[in-house]
């Protein structure tokens, strides 16, 4: 049985109003962690920077601005798919992203295969898994 769910999509990373450039980013959802998804931005010249966050923020994110915080995700355009605009924060410092919702749905609904939304919780071993993942997110901070 699959345990995760991987996909890259290419998002614009916005510098300024003036500039952005296109960069690989790594989607990942891990049955152990049925909550969270993973994205993995790949910088140029910079090592690989992965932000983990709710599965439910991204999914919602789609079609309303969502979040407080270090993570904000909201659409772009009045209505329907449009772009996605992701917004990571940490501190004085922020990163925007674009994407297209098209791949982000795609990611999403393969993840809703493997754990449908709402039903987490009746994942066998979800508090041990919880700990652990916990404790690996602690740990990828304190190192970084």
């Amino acid at each position: 049985m699959r345990e995760s769910v991987q996909a890259e999509v290419l998002m614009s990373f916005l510098v300024s109003e003036e500039l952005a450039f296109r960069i690989p980013v790594e989607l990942r959802y891990e049955m152990e962690d049925p909550y969270a998804v993973r994205m993995t931005f790949h910088l140029p010249g910079d090592a690989p920077v992965t932000w983990a966050f709710g599965r439910e923020l991204l999914l919602d994110g789609i079609n309303v601005p969502i979040g407080d915080g270090d993570v904000r995700i909201s659409p772009t355009g009045p209505q329907g798919l449009s772009d996605v605009a992701i917004r990571l924060q940490v501190g004085p410092d922020r990163a925007v992203f674009r994407v297209s919702a098209a791949p982000l749905v795609a990611f999403l609904d393969r993840t809703d295969k493997l754990v449908p939304l709402g039903q987490e919780r009746t994942l066998a071993d979800f508090e041990e898994s919880l700990d652990a993942a916990l404790g690996r997110i602690l740990a990828e901070e304190n190192a970084g």
